[in-house]
């Protein structure tokens, strides 16, 4: 499949990886050390939900918008409240419509001796990139092949940190390519945190990839997933996941109150599902 983030943005596969980094993000500010982002297929790193692209596809109606109407109970509104903030200071500079991408979210989220490294090989979305980050000195945008962001930039510095890796899936191979990469890069920075995003259209190339990460023996993991249960005459996408390799310690805790909240508010039929599964939570 091709999944171009700005068709696509503010939609429900949006809203899980967002939610997921903001609370990643989250636990990597509580320790005093700093810390380094690898973003590597940043897209534009902010998108306008009343754009000629976005208003193609009205995905971002079936998932931030849903989030938009109502509040949900106190324990998930209390992690939601990094990404509802960062949303809200989108909108403040840039109006209503206004969506941030993971490298805004990151940007917004880091402190002073944080870094990110941000990587996007579309010469226009590039610009849109470097336009985004502005001239913070804390963020550098690389116009490069995502795969070559990753293998040149780890270990960060820093030893401590996070690879976000959101590819679009344009490649028949992409599930391949995305358990090889990882599997190289953890052995490089065995340490890190590694989110990996990935659409749920084909099931079996699911399962090959998670079959690849554990036959690879990498440790603690944690698969989530929701299936809003999209009725198949609308087309696209009706479910995705993220597998988290050295997921911070509560965020399957976390995750737990999150993923139930967050299918029944953005689920489009009437059997949403949703998956929490710690793999080698101790390894």
């Amino acid at each position: 499949m091709n999944y171009r983030h700005g068709f696509h943005a503010g939609n429900f596969a949006d809203v899980l990886k967002h939610v997921v980094l903001m609370r990643v993000l989250t636990h990597l500010n509580a320790k005093d050390t700093p810390y380094r982002v690898v973003d590597t297929h940043a897209g534009a790193g902010r998108y306008d939900l009343a754009s000629e692209e976005a208003l193609r596809t009205h995905e971002w109606k079936d998932g931030v918008a849903r989030l938009d109407q109502a509040p949900l109970a106190a324990p998930v509104e209390a992690l939601l409240k990094p990404w509802r903030d960062a949303v809200a200071g989108a909108r403040a500079l840039y109006g209503p419509s206004a969506y941030p991408g993971s490298p805004w979210l990151c940007r917004q989220s880091m402190r002073p001796g944080d870094r990110l490294i941000a990587a996007e090989l579309h010469p226009q979305t590039y610009k849109k990139l470097v336009a985004a980050i502005g001239r913070d000195e804390r963020c550098r945008a690389l116009a490069i092949d995502g795969w070559n962001a990753l293998r040149g930039n780890v270990p960060p510095k820093e030893r401590r940190g996070l690879v976000l890796i959101d590819p679009p899936f344009e490649e028949k191979d992409e599930f391949e390519t995305l358990a090889a990469e990882v599997i190289a890069a953890h052995r490089k920075w065995p340490t890190g945190i590694y989110a990996l995003w990935y659409p749920i259209k084909d099931r079996r190339a699911v399962e090959t990839l998670v079959g690849a990460i554990l036959g690879a023996d990498i440790g603690r993991l944690l698969r989530l997933e929701i299936d809003v249960d999209r009725p198949e005459a609308a087309g696209g996408l009706g479910a995705t996941g993220m597998m988290l390799v050295n997921p911070p310690w509560k965020l399957a805790e976390e995750a737990r109150l999150l993923l139930p909240a967050l299918t029944e508010r953005l689920a489009q039929g009437p059997k949403p599902r949703y998956l929490c599964e710690p793999i080698r939570p101790d390894g």
